[in-house]
């Protein structure tokens, strides 16, 4: 008998020994009241007392809300899902806060989101995702904590206008591409016109360097001919003198040089004046001596008395 009695309580409390996992927390009712909550570890429920009200995640979870209709400032009608990530922080207002949190939650989300976008017209609303999810997840952290939630973040998931609207944007967004388009082909075009300007501004500056230095060479050339033919005219004259050629052979090159000039017809003579005096002297010299006079002098005619008038009568 004693037996059966210890067996009895034996099992009975094996029982009521429960172990809580990590991350779980047991909302405990003593005689249908709220008594404690038990964290991870071992814990001892009293028998027939005692009762593990609930067993609650202190995990974080998500909650995927369906697409909501929602109207925007413009009168607009789209329809916009949400995700919100939230856990648990205190396990007894989680259980006695609200019948069914994570359904006032997800209403809560609905309402909230109607708020916000009711206030943005279409395109505010295309455009503020990150502004709407933080209004959003700082509205529903704040009404929550009664419930126990906390609230971390909340994210525009989809957002989907209606299908004429979508056409619309469609025709705007293939505008813009072919605005941009337009605008990258004159960029281009810009940007050749620029190069060949610059590539037939560059060719010019060449051909008028390359002219330039070909004027250079050409004039340098001419002067070294020059100078060359004047070092060899001086070369000779100093190659005479050192010679030793007298003035006879002197005054037999200048009457050389005179008749080189005179070869020719309509040639017109410039005499200088050292060679008119070489002539003279030559001349005086020929007339003075007889030697080298080629031309045979005119008899001289007598001249013829004249008559006396008075005398002759």
């Amino acid at each position: 008998m004693w037996i059966i009695i210890l067996s009895a309580v034996l099992l009975l409390i094996a029982l009521n020994i429960k172990i809580v996992p990590e991350a779980t927390e047991y909302v405990i009712e003593f005689l249908g009241k709220y008594k404690t909550t038990w964290s991870a570890g071992l814990h001892i429920k009293i028998p027939l007392l005692e009762r593990i009200s609930k067993k609650i995640t202190l995990k974080e979870q998500v909650l995927d809300s369906p697409p909501q209709p929602v109207i925007t400032k413009d009168n607009v009608t789209m329809r916009i899902d949400t995700v919100v990530y939230f856990r648990v922080s205190n396990s007894m207002l989680f259980t006695y806060g609200v019948v069914n949190p994570i359904n006032a939650l997800e209403n809560l989300t609905a309402t909230t989101l109607r708020n916000l976008v009711g206030e943005l017209e279409l395109d505010g609303t295309l455009t503020s995702r990150d502004t709407i999810n933080g209004k959003m997840t700082s509205i529903l952290d704040e009404a929550t904590d009664q419930w126990g939630i906390k609230v971390n973040r909340v994210e525009l998931k989809n957002i989907i206008p209606p299908e004429e609207i979508q056409n619309a944007m469609e025709k705007q967004m293939k505008a813009e591409r072919d605005r941009r388009e337009t605008l990258l082909q004159a960029e281009g075009h810009k940007a050749a016109a620029i190069t060949r300007a610059e590539g037939d501004k560059q060719a010019m500056i060449l051909a008028a360097e390359g002219e330039r230095d070909a004027r250079i060479a050409r004039a340098e050339g001419e002067a070294k001919a020059i100078y060359l033919s004047k070092k060899a005219e001086a070369d000779g004259l100093l190659a005479l003198k050192e010679a030793g050629v007298d003035a006879a052979v002197l005054e037999l090159k200048k009457y050389e040089a005179l008749v080189n000039m005179a070869n020719g017809t309509a040639s017109k003579l410039i005499i200088p004046t050292d060679a008119v005096s070489a002539v003279t002297n030559n001349a005086i010299f020929t007339e003075t001596t007889g030697l080298g006079d080629t031309v045979k002098s005119a008899p001289k005619k007598t001249a013829t008395p004249k008559k006396d008038e008075c005398c002759d009568k």
